[in-house]
């Protein structure tokens, strides 16, 4: 695997610089934005293969660069946030980050957080099924791509994991547990609604009715199961 590159953004410049200082114990090639106006420009030119995103910015909110990148930028986005208010961390989520981490940021926590998300792709990237057909769903795993109907879907990193983990198990029940654990690669902790925001962003993109699911279903009491054939 070549070397991780990170962008950090974060105004806080004690903080940035710890961080990076950190960072720089491990194979990573970092760089730094501090200005929220500046980040979504960074972000697209640079194409890094992390983004830690602070929430709050000069200029403009992580959570607006978030929004706004995510139209054509699908590699992993932690946000940083310097309170731990479930609204942030769902908000986060909704607008299509991957994960979040909350200030003080304890150093191996970020550390841990990164190789996740680095090794879930990789392992995707490795898994035997290089591409897939389920429904209208055309999905190369090779690419990390998902056609439907031969329109290419915008899928976060985590929304891209969860959808190939139902493909792969199309007309099997998964707990909520098993999705958890399978895609963010730690232990449930029986709190975190992650598959549950992730699996509504699902719904809407693959065009899937919330309020009547046809193609991924909610099974009461068991989880969620993507149904083999388009009804």
């Amino acid at each position: 695997m070549s070397q991780l590159h990170i962008l950090l953004i974060e105004d806080d410049a004690e903080l940035a610089a710890l961080t990076v200082e950190y960072l720089s114990n491990f194979d990573y090639r970092l760089s730094h934005e501090a200005d929220g106006l500046s980040a979504v420009e960074r972000i697209l030119e640079e194409q890094p293969d992390v983004v830690l995103l602070d929430i709050m910015l000069p200029g403009k909110s992580g959570i607006d660069i978030c929004r706004e990148v995510r139209q054509v930028f699908s590699n992993p986005i932690i946000m940083l946030t310097a309170r731990s208010d479930q609204i942030d961390q769902i908000i986060g989520l909704e607008m299509g980050a991957d994960d979040y981490i909350c200030k003080p940021v304890e150093p191996r926590l970020l550390a841990a957080k990164i190789n996740a998300v680095s090794r879930r792709i990789q392992q995707s990237l490795g898994a035997n099924e290089t591409t897939l057909a389920v429904q209208d769903l055309h999905i190369n795993n090779v690419a990390r791509e998902v056609r439907q109907r031969g329109r290419a879907l915008e899928l976060t990193t985590h929304e891209y994991d969860v959808l190939y983990l139902l493909a792969r198990n199309a007309g099997r029940v998964l707990s909520r547990e098993s999705i958890f654990s399978d895609v963010r690669g730690i232990e449930y902790d029986g709190i975190s609604r992650f598959v549950d925001v992730t699996i509504s962003r699902l719904r809407h993109k693959i065009s899937d009715d919330p309020n009547n699911p046809s193609r991924i279903k909610t099974v009461r009491n068991r989880g969620y199961l993507m149904v083999p054939e388009t009804i």
